[in-house]
């Protein structure tokens, strides 16, 4: 999981060199070869270990290995690769599909990225119910022919839509422009040829008006060039004109282009903290989970099925959001988002932190409930619902809907045309950065909390001896200074390509300079 969140960056990376149109179904075939080599082992018995039925536990299972594991490792790998290009081409592919340059274009792209967290919770709900059932009760090529069935459909189904998608010409590689900016400013500083005052304007020259209009669908306010080297002075230097490095030289829109990308990265670092308490949904969550009990009237629900609930929060709010929220939003504050995507993003962070106190709470009614009962060193489920643990669900649950629609957003309609793709992935990468961070957290906290205590916090094979309340409140204060961190950089940060809402048609009169 965490490798194909990381290898979405390099989906978007190809997807602003080709187009999301073609890495979208190159990621999306890789994936289908995948789960195709992994049904295809389930299946036959020969490309796979012989089951291992031994109860002598003097006579341990032969471990897996040859060309059995290599075709396991690589039908896994395909997959986190597919599933990577997918994630960071199909949602810049299908916001493109809408014109930003009208008000109803805006509203639709932003009910696209609603409806991407939607359906991909829709997705979530069949893989851990229907799916996971079927693999239960028919065996693992079950589940993996159905995947490999989904995925091959949903190939046949974008591609009936081709001769209708909008597909954006590439301009080349994003990263080139990035590193060739920072090498120009650094050797400008480094070896000063003229005065930091020789900045071109190039606006003017034929080479960068071409350049502008290359920047299709932004009206006339995104193709405005500043020229002040006010902000992030450093990378400002790329302009300056230094005949000794000729290859280097930057134009004022490329420096633009790479001090906003630099600009949207303390967003970026914001929300790694609230995926890092998205990940105790899938660990500490479970775990308590698994103490009480799970019954349902006569149902009896597995407490690795608990993911089920964001999953039905999300598809719940997200409709809820788009077709009573921002609409009343809209109304109230007479602007055509009525919430901004830093406000969604806030929003999100803002519920991360009332999720952790939630769950310290709710940890502490637990461990109340296993005293009084006298079960505190028993393995017995403790005589309280398994429900309370939901409620950190419900929060965690909506916190992610706001936040990840809302960055993915934002990163979107910010970037510049050439980048889109790239910084959109890097949603999913903030996602992988949050899940390895909540593993160092909870080995800082062991570490230190065992050296001035007879266990750790987090230690043992009792849940209920643990601290785990504890621990829930210090991810707490850690959400709330995250949020206050991203409120400094949120209430700094100026609109780029998009203006302000009520403040676009205003913009939209002026003549460019260029």
């Amino acid at each position: 999981m965490g490798t194909s969140f990381f290898l979405a960056l390099l989906g978007g990376f190809s997807s602003d060199f080709f187009s999301t149109y073609y890495i979208y179904i190159i990621s999306a075939t890789i994936e289908f070869m995948g789960l195709l080599m992994l049904t295809l082992q389930a299946c036959i018995p020969s490309l796979r270990q012989p089951i291992c039925a031994s109860v002598n536990r003097n006579a341990p299972c032969k471990e897996v290995g040859g060309g059995h594991i290599a075709m396991l490792f690589s039908g896994l790998y395909l997959v986190a690769l597919g599933v990577g290009g997918i994630k960071g081409s199909l949602p810049s592919h299908g916001a493109e599909q809408f014109d930003e340059n009208t008000p109803q274009g805006r509203k639709h792209r932003s009910s696209f990225f609603n409806y991407y967290i939607f359906c991909l919770a829709c997705g979530a709900l069949i893989a851990v119910t229907l799916v996971v059932w079927i693999e239960d009760n028919k065996g693992w090529q079950w589940g993996f022919g159905i995947s490999t069935v989904a995925i091959l459909s949903s190939i046949v189904i974008f591609l009936l839509g081709s001769r209708t998608y909008r597909i954006k010409v590439p301009t080349g590689s994003p990263m080139t422009t990035i590193f060739k900016v920072l090498v120009a400013a650094f050797s400008n500083s480094l070896f000063p040829k003229n005065s930091i005052g020789n900045v071109l304007d190039t606006r003017e020259t034929p080479q960068n008006t071409t350049e502008i209009s290359e920047e299709e669908g932004h009206g006339e306010q995104n193709t405005e060039i500043q020229t002040e080297m006010k902000d992030l002075k450093f990378i400002g230097k790329a302009t300056v004109e230094n005949t000794a490095y000729p290859s280097l030289h930057c134009t004022v829109k490329q420096v633009q282009d790479v001090k906003i990308v630099v600009q949207v990265v303390p967003i970026f670092m914001s929300t790694v903290m609230l995926n890092c308490c998205l990940a105790q949904l899938s660990t500490f969550s479970v775990q308590q989970a698994a103490t009480m009990n799970t019954y349902i009237g006569a149902l009896k629900v597995p407490p690795a099925s608990l993911p089920i609930f964001p999953v039905i929060f999300t598809m719940i709010l997200a409709p809820v959001y788009n077709h009573i929220i921002i609409p009343f939003a809209r109304a109230v504050t007479k602007s055509e988002m009525g919430i901004t995507h830093l406000q969604r993003i806030g929003m999100g962070l803002f519920l991360s932190v009332v999720a952790m106190a939630v769950a310290a709470l709710v940890e502490m009614k637990r461990k109340r409930v296993a005293e009084q009962s006298g079960l505190m060193n028993s393995t017995e489920p403790l005589p309280i619902t398994f429900l309370w643990v939901a409620l950190q669900y419900l929060f965690l649950g909506s916190a992610d809907l706001f936040s990840l629609a809302g960055l993915m957003e934002f990163f979107f309609t910010e970037a510049p045309l050439s980048m889109r793709s790239l910084t959109t992935a890097l949603s999913w990468a903030s996602l992988a950065m949050g899940y390895y961070l909540s593993s160092v957290i909870v080995s800082i906290v062991n570490h230190i909390t065992g050296r001035f205590q007879q266990t750790p916090w987090l230690y043992g094979s009792n849940l209920n001896h643990y601290h785990l309340e504890r621990f829930y409140w210090l991810m707490c204060i850690l959400s709330g200074l995250n949020f206050f961190h991203y409120l400094l950089w949120a209430t700094r940060y100026k609109y780029r390509s998009t203006k302000p809402d009520d403040k676009r048609d205003q913009l939209d009169n002026i003549p460019s300079e260029a």
